[in-house]
């Protein structure tokens, strides 16, 4: 099993930067594939984007603004956020899970493993 916990969300301004923390517990998951995902008031989940084999993965809708990275050492995994807009105000997911398939990175069933949520809120 695995425990991820996020961390970093708050109040930020338009075109500011914030970065998000996800702490994994219970088993070193430097193997795993992970994922940011988010859910805006009134909507479903949606991807953000994916770390997996060194390789990432974005939304268009980040793409070039959102950067993830990961710190094995601590068993932490970042979501780097950039020229932010009042519309990615949202609550922010990590998910992880082991051996995805590339062409699934962008599912929200491709993983197992979840952490709490923490809300970013962007003001205009």
């Amino acid at each position: 099993q695995v425990q991820l916990i996020e961390s970093g969300g708050g109040l930020v301004q338009a075109g500011g930067s914030s970065r998000l923390s996800c702490a994994a517990s219970g088993r070193t998951f430097a193997n795993y594939a992970v994922a940011w995902f988010r859910q805006a008031p009134g909507k479903g989940r949606e991807f953000v984007g994916a770390l997996s084999g060194g390789n990432t993965l974005y939304a268009n809708s980040v793409e070039g603004r959102f950067t993830i990275s990961r710190d094995n050492a601590k068993n932490t995994v970042y979501l780097h956020m950039d020229s932010l807009k009042p519309e990615d105000t949202a609550v922010y997911y990590c998910a992880a899970d082991e051996a995805i398939h590339p062409a699934k990175l962008r599912f929200l069933s491709a993983y197992d493993y979840w952490g709490q949520g923490t809300q970013v809120t962007v003001s205009s």
